[in-house]
C-alpha cells in the first residue's frame, strides 16, 4: 500500500477535475483519473505523461452504481487506500425552465447529483474504517444564486450543496470531513460550450473581479480542503471561488 494520499477525480480528464489531477501529482501525490471519456482521458495521459508513476487513468460513468462500486475496489486493492475523494464529473444546460424536458433535467440530476452521492457513499464506507478522508463535491454558483437557463443544473448543484453538508455532519465522528466547492464563471470546456459571447459578457460584469477563473484556482482550492494539516478543522463548508460573484449586490462599473 502507499503511503502518500491518493486522490481519486471523477470528471478528472478536463477542466476543473483536470486542474486538480495536475495540482495533486505536482504535490507529489498519487492520482487516480475517472472520467467517462475514453478520448479526454488518453489526452489527460498524454498531458501527465512526466507523471506516470503518480497518475492513474480509469474509465468510469458515474450513473452506473455497479461500476462505480467495483472501481472504487479495485482502486483500493491495486492502488491504496483512498484518502481523497473529489466529485468533479458533472454535465449542463442552459435553458429556459420551459423549455427544459423531464428527460433533461433527470439526465443532469442523475449525473450531478445522484451520480456525486454514489461515489461519496462508497468512497465513504472504506474510508470510515482508517477514520480518516477528505471528500469534494464540485458544485457551483448556480447552486447558491438563481441564474437564467439553470433550472436543472442549478437545481442539482443546490442538491449536491446540502448532501454536502448533511454527510459532513453524519460523517463527522468516524474522521471524514466532506466540502464543496462552488465555482463562478471559470474557463472549461463545459463553460465555453454553454457560455455565448452575450452570457459571457454579463457574467463578467457581474463579478466583481470583472473576469473568468482558472481551473488552476479552483484546484489550489480542492487542495487546502485535501490537506488534513491546513483544513482538518473544516467540515460541512462551501468554498466559494467565484471572484466575489455571490457576495455582490449592486456593482459599479
Amino acid at each position: 500500500m502507499a503511503s502518500e494520499p491518493i486522490i481519486f477525480i471523477t470528471g478528472g480528464a478536463s477542466g476543473i477535475g483536470l486542474a486538480i489531477a495536475q495540482a495533486v501529482v505536482a504535490e507529489g501525490w498519487r492520482a487516480i483519473v475517472a472520467d467517462v471519456d475514453r478520448q479526454s482521458l488518453d489526452q489527460a495521459g498524454n498531458l501527465l505523461a512526466q507523471h506516470r508513476a503518480l497518475a492513474h487513468f480509469t474509465r468510469l460513468d458515474v450513473t452506473d452504481e455497479n461500476a462505480v462500486r467495483q472501481l472504487i475496489a479495485q482502486c483500493e486493492e491495486e492502488t491504496g487506500p483512498v484518502t481523497g475523494l473529489v466529485n468533479s464529473a458533472g454535465i449542463g444546460a442552459d435553458v429556459p425552465c420551459l423549455e427544459t424536458s423531464t428527460a433533461q433535467f433527470r439526465k443532469i440530476i442523475d449525473v450531478n447529483l445522484i451520480g456525486s452521492f454514489v461515489v461519496a457513499r462508497e468512497t465513504a464506507c472504506r474510508m470510515q474504517q482508517r477514520r480518516r478522508g477528505s471528500i469534494i463535491n464540485i458544485a457551483s454558483v448556480s447552486g447558491i444564486r438563481a441564474n437564467s437557463g439553470r433550472v436543472a443544473y442549478g437545481a442539482s448543484k443546490a442538491g449536491l450543496l446540502l448532501a454536502t453538508q448533511v454527510m459532513a455532519v453524519e460523517l463527522a465522528p468516524v474522521g471524514i470531513r466532506v466540502n464543496a466547492i462552488a465555482p463562478g464563471p471559470i474557463e472549461t470546456p463545459l463553460v465555453r460550450q454553454m457560455h455565448s459571447e452575450q452570457a459571457r459578457a454579463r457574467w463578467t460584469a457581474a463579478v466583481p473581479q470583472k473576469r473568468y477563473g482558472s481551473p488552476a484556482e479552483v484546484a489550489a482550492a480542492a487542495m487546502f480542503l485535501l490537506d488534513d494539516s491546513r483544513s482538518g478543522f473544516v467540515t460541512g463548508q462551501t468554498l466559494c471561488v467565484d471572484g466575489g460573484f455571490t457576495v455582490a449586490g449592486v456593482v459599479e462599473h
